[in-house]
Parts: structure tokens; sequence; C-alpha cells
């Protein structure tokens, strides 16, 4: 071997480290005129309901009206960070899957609250401003009740609102939510042990909760990947423009932080993080619990595989607790963020759960209409049958008159299936058996446990 040949390879690989350096300090101009010109959240939307700092957005559709599902699909986004997260760019937008797929997409910004809503609880954000939302969404789809897909923190509200509603949930989604914490919870659950963080302490001092804090503590769980390495994996990268604009995007939002609630954010951390009560149904949201035997319509959970703010063990488990007999666990190889954003989730990930959706979003009418017209061609007026046919067509027209619909949850198609079943009235749904009717009309049984519990309090 040349004695010669390793000094001087590694004075060329020096000198060719030192021009690809050189190539890259003349990007960087170019790169940070990028960065600073970059979009997000470029889906079109209107605001279509506002309160307080809140606003609803409404995205406009990307397929036919025919095409459409006539159920649509609320995001919750947690009270942490903005919500464009799920819109960070097109090829990457959460929101323009769920639009491609068919789906009418609404979703909540909650803003930043002023000093004013430091009082502000998780009774306030689930039973008002969620609540609120859903009405809005209901009102403008005509559909008694809406598909729901909670985002991390927004994940947890959502579980807590579909317990508390569930009449209003036809479908329940949950992204990276925080749901069960036992020593499931990784590094945030040990940070916030009651031993060692006390919420109140945070609140008293600031009342709301700076979007700096949190920042910071959300960064020094992995301090060399947020404060050094990302930054030399840019520099490297310099005179990639797609790779700068991805990271541009993802700095933006990170960079933009809100401000938490003080009195949400006590509750949040000492309830649910430090003593577990959502998973044990012990949750009370100004003086109503929170059962998860409530959450009986049916369940999908999204999960990073390697999410360090919520592992999967902090979300699995809520599956097999709650009173839903149709849950599904969709566990990916992705982080927290990645979920969002990761070009591989969105190949692989969004179009199974926008299926998974479109499953169970077919509107009721559709299968009263099928029974009506089958029972019309081949029965006869003195079969069972034909009757039953009769007896939708009657009440379909005056359905709006029948006391059934002043039940919340029941509107003209869940009336017509379940007079189609022989009951019209409230004191007959009363008296019913669950899963008779479950069998005889085809909608959920725990759903009509729920209309059942309901009768019964208006007849006794």
């Amino acid at each position: 071997m040349n004695p010669f040949t390793f000094p001087l390879d590694a004075q060329r690989n020096l000198w060719e480290r030192a021009a690809d350096d050189a190539g890259s300090v003349g990007s960087i101009p170019d790169g940070l005129e990028t960065m600073a010109n970059v979009e997000v959240g470029a889906t079109p939307s209107e605001v279509v309901y506002e309160e307080n700092k809140l606003e609803l957005h409404h995205y406009e559709p990307l397929v036919p009206e025919e095409e459409r599902h006539d159920v649509p699909l609320l995001f919750v986004y947690a009270l942490i960070n903005r919500p464009y997260i799920l819109d960070l760019q097109p090829d990457r937008s959460v929101i323009r899957r769920m639009l491609e797929a068919g789906f009418d997409v609404y979703m909540i910004d909650w803003g930043e609250p002023s000093d004013l809503d430091a009082s502000l609880s998780l009774h306030d954000y689930v039973n008002r401003y969620i609540d609120n939302c859903v009405d809005a969404v209901r009102e403008r789809s005509g559909q008694d009740a809406i598909n729901l897909m909670g985002y991390c923190m927004g994940g947890t509200m959502s579980v807590m609102y579909a317990a508390l509603h569930p009449e209003k949930v036809r479908n329940l989604g949950l992204m990276a939510a925080g749901l069960c914490f036992d020593g499931t919870g990784g590094i945030l659950e040990m940070w916030g042990d009651e031993e060692f963080f006390s919420p109140g302490a945070i609140t008293d001092t600031f009342g709301n909760v700076p979007a700096e804090f949190l920042d910071v503590g959300f960064a020094l769980m992995d301090p060399v990947t947020n404060y050094v390495t990302k930054y030399g994996t840019l520099y490297d990268n310099i005179d990639d423009e797609g790779f700068v604009e991805n990271f541009a995007r993802m700095e933006k939002w990170l960079n933009d932080p809100i401000d938490v609630a003080g009195a949400a954010y006590q509750q949040f951390l000492e309830d649910v993080y430090q003593e577990n009560k959502l998973y044990r149904s012990e949750l009370e949201l100004n003086g109503e619990r929170v059962d998860l035997d409530d959450i009986t319509m049916p369940v999908i959970q999204v999960m990073g595989e390697y999410d360090h703010l919520i592992p999967p063990e902090a979300s699995r488990p809520f599956n097999d607790v709650v009173g839903s007999d149709d849950t599904e666990l969709k566990e990916f190889s992705t982080g927290h963020i990645g979920l969002s954003v990761s070009s591989s989730s969105h190949e692989h990930l969004w179009p199974d759960v926008a299926e998974w959706f479109a499953e169970r979003s077919v509107v009721d009418d559709d299968a009263v209409e099928v029974a009506v017209e089958e029972t019309d061609d081949d029965a006869t007026d003195d079969t069972p049958d034909a009757a039953i046919a009769e007896d939708v067509e009657t009440t379909d027209a005056d359905v709006a008159g029948t006391d059934l619909q002043e039940l919340d949850g029941i509107g003209p198609a869940y009336a017509s299936r379940l007079e189609a079943a022989g009951i019209g009235t409230v004191e007959t749904l009363a008296d019913a058996e669950p899963a008779v009717v479950a069998a005889d009309t085809d909608i959920d049984e725990g759903r009509i446990r729920g209309w059942i519990d309901a009768a019964g309090g208006r007849t006794s």
C-alpha cells in the first residue's frame, strides 16, 4: 500500500468538504428567503361560527356534491399550538386527504386566550365550545350525529364530549390522544408527577400558562435534536429547495405556540395525567361524570409507534374500557407530528382512516328508501312486509310531528326506522328491549340504549 495514500485522501476529502461548505454558504441567502416566504394552511376555508376567540372553519369541498358523504367530519385540535399542522402543505395535509375522500370537513381553531379567559375550564371547552361547534355542524349538514376526530389534547377532550353527548357523535376518531396514564405516558407523565410538579403553582403565578413555558418543556424532551442536529441537517441540505420549504413550514408551526387557559390546564394535568380519572371513568365536568361506558359509537385510534409525547401505551388500553363493540387501532411507524405531516402516513395511513369513516357514514335515509323500494316491488298488501312498507310511507311525510324526535339524537331518519319496527312513541320506546330494536332497525345497540334511557326519563 502506498504510504502516501491515506494522507493524500484525507487532504482531498478535506478540500472537497470545504468546497461543499462554500457552496452551502452561498445558498444560505436563498434558503433564508425561502424560509421567510413559506406558506402554511393553504386549503381554502371560511369561518362559519365564532365564539370568544374560537373560530369554526368549514373547508371548501374538493369533490362534486353527489360524491360527498352526508355525514360531516369535525376536527378538534389541542389547546396547544396552532391547528394548521393538520393542513401544513397540500401534499401533507390531513384536511385535504379527507376532503379528497369526499368528506365535508370542519375544524376548530381555538385562538389564543386572553387574561380574562384564565378561568375557562374543561367543562367550558367540552360542554360549551365543542358542543356549540357540533351543533353548528349538525344544523348546517342536517345530520343528527356527526363524525368527530380529535388530535392530541383535542382527542382527550373529544372523548369527554363523546361520553357526555353520545347521541351527537356518529363515529369517534382519536389521533395520538392521551387517555391512559398509569405509568404509560412516557417522559411527560414522569415530569408531571405530583411528587415533582404542581400545575396549580404555574397557574397561580401566570394565570394562563405561557406558550414559551410549554414550548421549552416539549423541546427539552429531545434537546439534542431540537437544538442542534436538525440545524446541522438544514445546513447540509440548504441548496435543496424542497427540503428547506418542508423544514420552514415545520419551524413556523413550532415557533407559533399559544398560551393555554389556566383552569383547563390545571384540571387536565391534575385529573387526567396525575390521577388518571378519565380512564377510570371518575372524571367530572361541572358535576357530571364522564363514563366511558357511554361511548357506544364506533371508535378508531391512530397512534405513532415512536411518539415520545403520547406513547401508544397511553392510548391503546382505552379501546378495552369503552362501551363500543366496534373499535379499531392503527399504529403507524412515525412520531407524534409525523402522523400529520410524514409523506408515508399520507400514502399509507390516511386512506385507510378515510375508508373506515366512509364505511360508517352511510346515511339512514338511504337504508329506509331501499327498504321501501324492495317491499313495494315484491310484497302484497296482506303481508307483514307490505304493512311495514306502507307504515314507512305514511309516516315519512309526517315524521316531524312525532314525539320520538323530541329526544336528542332522533331525527326524521331514525324516527322512520323506529316506526317501521313498531315504535312510534316515546312511551313504546321506553318499554322496548335494546337488542330487539337494534336487530329490527339495524341501529347501533348502544345508541338505542341511550334513547331508551332518555325515553324512560321522560315517561317516569
